[in-house]
């Protein structure tokens, strides 16, 4: 484990009249990443300053990034919008037969949810979402389903509800055994909990930038195993061609895409406006490490669980969640009464279904964990 970082808030744009606890819902702005935005709005206000080469150059650096936050190589990762369209993606180059199942997990984000409903309404597979009874961990739930009928699992290693954590390690090696492919929804931990890609041999792990990411909406991303590069992408843009760095021979049409698995980037990928945001969130994360910010998100989220255990909450213990999300599950009456006394004292949280989610990141000090504390101890 690392060691927790030091004070961090003065990096980030804060507001001290509000808590905010809501980093699973849309991350707070690093002071380099709003910085970043707006020498980026100046330049697209100029276009007649951008080279034909910048329309390339951004989108390789930020790329480079992902791979080495992800641990990957550059090759292997796209540039998307959004998970639903890495997960299209994912889905677009993968068959299944009748009798074959798709496991996703019981609440899941809707997202992944209807991405494989759809697949497996159309290649007639089942649909198995996986539910865990009161107290089973979410390891075991998976392990008791997977067998030689599993053809794909999508996961993700927290539920984004509650941050209940799943072991991925465990699975992993069951889906492997089984050969199922196995896909890693990362939205809710990439660049908050470490992500072993060598270890887990994912078939693919898709993220959205605009939470642990720290990052805008409109960019996240996808990576692939070799062994789907040369697969059909959700579209056909004139910048995934071979060649397309020369402007003057566009109409020269190219069967050949670029390298890796740049052929499934999103079109439209070179957006001047949210690139250097993008990168500047994702250098701000390799500074720190991913190890660390677990590490000082941890200290944080146990300090809340332990206090409110004292209030009489119950909190699921601290190795079941992940170290950046908390949920608590309130009972029914007081719900209302809780979710209306934070937005009065301008605490900001988020329900999820049954959950009370708190997901703070390294804005959050100690006073906002007091001002959480003080409302939840006199709302319950």
């Amino acid at each position: 484990m690392s060691r927790p970082l030091s004070e961090q808030r003065a990096e980030f744009v804060v507001d001290d009249a509000v808590a905010y606890f809501n980093t699973a819902g849309l991350s707070p702005m690093l002071r380099t990443v709003r910085e970043a935005a707006e020498r980026a709005l100046d330049r697209r206000s100029m276009p007649w300053t951008i080279t034909a080469q910048e329309w390339f150059a951004d989108v390789e650096e930020l790329r480079a990034s992902v791979a080495r936050l992800m641990g990957v190589a550059a090759d292997d990762v796209a540039l998307v919008p959004s998970s639903s369209y890495g997960l299209a993606t994912v889905a677009r180059n993968l068959s299944t037969k009748p009798g074959d199942r798709v496991l996703v997990l019981a609440d899941e984000f809707p997202s992944n949810h209807y991405t494989w409903q759809r697949f497996t309404r159309r290649t007639g597979a089942e649909l198995v979402v996986v539910a865990r009874d009161p107290g089973q961990r979410w390891v075991d739930a998976i392990l008791g389903v997977i067998d030689e009928r599993v053809a794909i699992a999508s996961l993700p290693n927290v539920h984004w509800t509650n941050g209940a954590l799943i072991d991925l390690e465990r699975v992993a090696r069951a889906l492997h055994d089984a050969g199922a492919v196995f896909i890693v929804d990362a939205s809710q931990s990439l660049g908050a909990l470490p992500l072993d890609v060598a270890a887990l041999l994912p078939d693919a792990v898709v993220a959205v930038g605009y939470k642990w990411l720290l990052g805008p909406l409109g960019l996240g991303y996808l990576y692939l195993d070799p062994k789907f590069h040369d697969g059909e992408p959700l579209e056909e843009n004139w910048i995934a061609r071979v060649g397309a760095e020369d402007f003057s021979r566009l109409i020269d049409y190219q069967e050949a895409y670029q390298p890796g698995a740049r052929r499934f980037d999103v079109g439209e990928r070179s957006n001047f406006q949210l690139l250097p945001a993008a990168s500047a969130a994702i250098r701000r994360l390799l500074d720190w490490t991913v190890a660390a910010v677990a590490a000082t998100l941890r200290a944080r989220t146990d300090e809340i669980a332990a206090r409110v255990r004292q209030a009489g909450v119950p909190v699921a213990a601290d190795d079941a969640r992940g170290p950046h999300i908390l949920g608590l599950e309130l009972p029914a009456p007081s719900i209302l009464r809780v979710t209306r006394a934070l937005r009065d004292a301008r605490v900001v949280t988020s329900l999820r279904g049954s959950s009370l989610r708190i997901s703070p990141h390294l804005h959050n000090d100690a006073r906002d964990v007091d001002r959480l504390l003080e409302v939840l101890r006199a709302a319950l």
